[in-house]
């Protein structure tokens, strides 16, 4: 595997960082993970917007141009010789010292891993998801916007060791007023009664770009899509539930707190939602090689 860091391509042997970096000692950065099908990069666009939008809110200067970044970012996936997989794009504050201050690191750093995952079991995918909610709130706005992409993910690993503790494939975060946010490491979506629906980001969620390509097929579909608060009532009592990321793609819900969703199976429309999302990823992006 090679690996990019600040203009080189290193063996995965090779490719070390700092033990100054303050992405490394407080988590400062950003980043984003990227899917790239059939020798195409998935949304590229929408995700350097947001890398750019996240490292513009923590003060944080990209060190390359997005043409720069778009170039190391398909190399990478070139040296590796890939068509389909994932890459994980990282900016950090670059090498400081033990002090906080940020004016004290010499330049942001970036790294660029392209390899393959698979998030959940393809088990998981067939039969769906069974998911808990979590006791950890998800992180207040005012404290630190859910839009930033961080290298801290604490409050979500939190969430995620709780749901693995009782079992569950996931956990459903709710913000400090009760209201859903969305799981430790994807959107949440619900059908019901025809219409589909999700938190809106005021809500505690990120932004996600899988996120909006459902909402785009939604509408492509002639499917109604609405923004409302939800709490745990409007996912236990829906038809069909499923959760969208990046990494995840779409992957079916079928019980919240041991209670069935639905039928207790992944539903019609969630199939089409799926459907149409796999023929997009197959026939769009930028190309590669």
């Amino acid at each position: 595997m090679k690996i990019y860091i600040d203009g080189k391509f290193l063996p995965e042997s090779e490719a070390k960082i700092s033990v100054f970096d303050h992405g490394l000692l407080y988590g400062d950065g950003v980043f984003e993970g990227i899917r790239f099908y059939n020798g195409r990069v998935f949304r590229l666009e929408g995700h350097l917007d947001r890398l750019w939008d996240s490292a513009r809110a923590i003060a944080l200067t990209v060190p390359l141009t997005r043409e720069e970044m778009t170039t190391a970012l398909l190399e990478t996936v070139r040296q590796n010789e890939l068509r389909d997989g994932y890459i994980r794009l990282i900016v950090t504050r670059g090498i400081g010292n033990l002090g906080l201050n940020p004016e004290n690191c010499k330049g942001a750093s970036t790294i660029i891993i392209a390899a393959s995952i698979a998030l959940y079991p393809e088990e998981q995918y067939r039969r769906g998801l069974d998911v808990i909610t979590c006791g950890t709130r998800r992180m207040a706005a005012a404290a630190l916007s859910p839009q930033v992409k961080s290298l801290n993910y604490l409050n979500n690993i939190l969430a995620k060791i709780e749901a693995m503790q009782a079992g569950a494939g996931e956990g459903l975060m709710l913000n400090e007023q009760g209201y859903v946010a969305e799981c430790t490491g994807d959107n949440i979506f619900v059908i019901k009664r025809g219409g589909l629906m999700t938190p809106p980001i005021s809500a505690g969620g990120l932004r996600g770009i899988t996120r909006d390509v459902v909402i785009e097929i939604a509408k492509e579909l002639g499917v109604p899509f609405h923004e409302p608060e939800l709490t745990r009532y409007d996912i236990y009592t829906a038809d069909e539930c499923f959760l969208t990321g990046t990494a995840a793609e779409i992957i079916p819900v079928i019980s919240l707190d041991k209670r069935m969703i639905g039928t207790g199976k992944p539903g019609p429309e969630t199939a089409r939602f799926t459907a149409r999302f796999r023929e997009l990823t197959q026939s769009s992006g930028t190309p590669i090689y």
